[in-house]
Formats: structure tokens, C-alpha cells, sequence
């Protein structure tokens, strides 16, 4: 193991060193922002703006408290979450609610297959939609198995980056067409009010920003980006208090730095959808995904915008199945040996499994898609599943902060105040789904 290493200190150097927040941007920046958000926005128009910006905001807090506990203690988010006080059967409770969360995303890894395949078909590859998904497939675990992660990553995060670039100039543009937006309806969007029908609000609502996938993802990159190791084992000197204390600024610059990326890559998208898609009565389905989101582009941009799309929504979807892929592939390695279903001996064998997982993962989620083949639907399995994990996922930041999380390195009051509005919010959200659909 590598000595411990100081934290940097001046704003130059921390920016050197994020990176898990920006991983995770290359992942976000996809099928809830490309697909999620504008189907909202189609259908409830400007009315829950304010809520597209709330489910940006609120869950950084449990983000860096969740990343706080793996960085002080070199925990994995799933032998953190089987610390968790309560029943157990094999695993606490808490890992076979991530259990069916996991089985969820699964769905919308395949979803996402789905949708780039519908991408690429628009875009003139002249080949079976099966076929094309399969390919997809098969070039995600062909790149995670040759290791090429390093590329795709920096090459992912350039054109996603590209692509919320343009999504917001296509706000911009929109001003000078039939769809602009006016100050009444951005303020209509700050109006707290819900839709009757609440499903595909809390879908989205679970999958924008850090969804509860990312929210367990992070803290295996902050640990894989070696934040955890630079601090050190625990030796309750002053100094190990302060090296951690360090890492952990630079972890919550990397979180806030990735927040405001896919915010404004989120509250784009809800705006383009809500002017452009609600205004002309068009729906969000299975069968006309990609050909209705291309209007948002199109009224923007002109006959080129549908090229701009499909190009940014190839990279924003392939970008978030490739991440995606690489960390279920960790979630799983590391869920089967807590579930004692596994045992590697060293971390060579767990790398080994790793790359194993990373073939089986996309070949799993191929098939779903071949059986189902409704990308949309696919997605919004996931985006419900990752929105009733919400509110655990936030009462186990709190627990860690309360209970696990030495004094030194606890958060302050103001921090603690906005982790609790972001637990409330995200409970409230969970209880509201799961009342109006009892009450149907």
C-alpha cells in the first residue's frame, strides 16, 4: 500500500484531482436527462420545473455523506449499507432493498440499450434494431474487458459536455422561433403543485441528477480514484483528521463541480421539452422516441438539428451504458461475496469476476431489450425502482452521520440542515408515489 498523501490545498491542484463526480456526469447526461425529462416536460409542461431543479440540488448532500463515511473508513456503499442496524438475513435489510433496486436498473441498462439502437438506426445504419442493440452490447464489454475505459471515459465526458453545450445554445436559439419561453412560464414552473398522475414525475424524479444507482456508485470511484487510500488507515492522530478532512474538500468540489453540470444539462432538456413537445401535443413512446425528441433539436437548429441530436444522444446514452456497465459490475462482485455467494481470494480474482460481469451485465440487458424491446418502458422500471431506494438511501447518510461519522470530521449545521431537507424531500417523494398508486 501507497504512504498516505496530503490533500491538496489550493483550488489549482484540488481541480486536478476530481474526477468520480465527473465520471458519474458521463452517465447522468443520459437516459434521464435525454429521455426521462422530456417526457415529463411533455407531459406537464412548465408546472414541475421546480421540481426538476429540487431533484438536481438536494441529493449532493447525501452524495458527499455517503462518499464522507467510504473516504474515513474505505468502505464500499455496500459494506457501509450492511452496517445498517435491523433485521438481517444473511445481509441487513437495507442490501435487499438494493437487492430488487439492483434487479430494476438492470431493466433500464436495457432501455438505454434500446434507445441507442433506435439512435443509430435514425442515423442511417442500415441494419436489424436487434442486431444494432446487440453490437451495442458487444462494443461495451469489449472496450471494459480490454481496459479501455480511460479513453472512452475522457472522450465521453468531452462530447457530453459538448452536447449540454448545445442543448443549452437550443434554449437560447429557441427564443427567436413559434416556442419561445416567457417569463410567465418559468415562473409557472416555480408554482409548487403535482400532477394527478404522479408516476412519471417520481420516475424522473429518481433518475435526474444523481439518481439512487449514482448515489451508491460514487463512493466506489471516490474509493477507485484512491481518495481513501491518500488518507490512510485511521490512526486517530490529529493529522490523519486533517488529511481526511482535505480529501473531503476535494471530493465535495468534485460533487458540486458534476451538480452544476447536469443541472443545466437537466433544466435544458425540461425546457426544450416543455416549449417544444408539450406546445405541439407530442408524446413521449416506445415507438417514436428518438423521431419526437428530434424536435426539440429541430425547432432550434433547423434540418441540421436532427444530426446534432442524434450524434449528442449516441454519446450521452452509450456514455451512460458504459458507466453504467463498469459499475454494476463492481456493485455485483462486491453484493455476491456479501450475500456469501462468492469468495476471491485476492484482488486479482475480484478483477477477474469484474471483467466476467462486465460481459454478462450487457448480454443480460441485450436480451431484455430483444424480449421487450419498449425502451421507454424499460427505463421508467429502473427510474421507479431508483425512486423508492431514494428515502433509504437518505435515512442511511443520516444514520452515518449521526452514528458513524467520528466528530471531527461531522459535517456543520448548515450542511446538516439542507442533508435533513434533502432526507425529508426524498421521503416525501417515495410516500407520495406509493400512496397515489395504492389509492388508484
Amino acid at each position: 500500500m501507497s504512504s498516505p498523501q496530503n490533500a491538496p490545498t489550493q483550488m489549482s491542484q484540488i481541480m486536478r484531482y476530481i474526477g468520480p463526480g465527473l465520471i458519474l456526469t458521463a452517465s447522468i447526461v443520459g437516459s434521464g436527462e435525454v429521455i426521462a425529462t422530456p417526457k415529463l416536460a411533455a407531459e406537464a409542461g412548465f408546472q414541475l420545473l421546480w421540481l426538476i431543479v429540487l431533484g438536481c440540488i438536494i441529493k449532493v448532500f447525501v452524495q458527499v455523506e455517503l462518499g464522507r463515511f467510504a473516504v474515513a473508513k474505505g468502505m464500499t456503499t455496500l459494506e457501509a449499507m450492511d452496517t445498517i442496524p435491523g433485521p438481517r438475513l444473511i445481509v441487513s435489510w437495507l442490501l435487499w432493498l438494493w437487492f430488487f433496486m439492483y434487479v430494476a436498473i438492470v431493466f433500464q441498462v436495457a432501455g438505454i440499450v434500446g434507445a441507442t439502437a433506435q439512435v443509430l438506426e435514425q442515423g442511417g445504419l442500415d441494419l436489424n434494431r436487434k442486431l444494432i442493440a446487440v453490437l451495442v452490447a458487444g462494443v461495451t464489454a469489449g472496450l471494459l474487458v480490454l481496459g479501455r475505459y480511460k479513453l472512452v471515459e475522457q472522450v465521453s465526458i468531452f462530447m457530453v459536455a459538448a452536447f449540454t453545450l448545445c442543448t443549452i445554445i437550443a434554449v437560447g436559439s429557441i427564443q427567436w422561433s413559434d416556442f419561445a419561453i416567457t417569463g410567465a412560464q418559468l415562473a409557472e414552473g416555480f408554482k409548487f403543485r403535482l400532477p394527478d398522475n404522479f408516476t412519471t414525475a417520481f420516475g424522473a424524479f429518481g433518475i435526474i441528477g444523481v439518481g439512487a444507482s449514482e448515489l451508491i456508485y460514487y463512493p466506489y470511484w471516490v474509493l477507485e480514484k484512491g481518495y481513501a487510500r491518500n488518507v490512510g488507515p485511521n490512526d486517530g492522530s490529529a493529522e490523519w483528521y486533517e488529511r481526511a478532512r482535505g480529501w473531503m474538500k476535494v471530493m465535495r468540489v468534485d460533487a458540486w463541480v458534476s451538480m452544476v453540470v447536469y443541472t443545466l444539462a437537466t433544466v435544458a432538456f425540461f425546457l426544450l421539452g416543455a416549449a417544444v413537445l408539450h406546445t405541439k401535443g407530442l408524446e413521449v413512446t416506445n415507438d417514436t422516441l428518438i423521431p419526437t425528441l428530434a424536435h426539440m433539436y429541430r425547432e432550434s437548429f433547423g434540418p441540421m438539428g436532427l444530426h446534432i441530436f442524434l450524434l449528442g444522444a449516441f454519446f450521452a446514452l452509450f456514455s451512460t451504458m458504459f458507466v453504467a456497465t463498469a459499475s454494476n459490475a463492481r456493485l455485483l462482485v462486491d453484493g455476491l461475496k456479501l450475500f456469501k455467494l462468492v469468495n476471491y481470494p485476492d484482488e486479482e480474482a475480484r478483477q477477474r469476476l469484474i471483467r466476467i460481469c462486465c460481459v454478462v451485465l450487457p448480454a443480460i440487458s441485450v436480451g431484455m431489450f430483444m424480449l421487450w424491446e419498449k425502451p421507454v418502458t424499460l427505463v421508467f422500471i429502473g427510474a421507479v425502482g431508483q425512486g423508492l431506494m431514494l428515502p433509504f438511501l437518505a435515512m442511511a447518510a443520516l444514520y452515518f452521520r449521526y452514528k458513524r461519522t467520528d466528530a471531527p470530521l461531522q459535517p456543520g449545521g448548515a450542511w446538516t440542515f439542507f442533508l435533513w431537507v434533502a432526507a425529508v424531500s426524498m421521503i416525501a417523494a417515495g410516500i407520495y408515489q406509493v400512496v397515489t398508486q395504492f389509492l388508484k
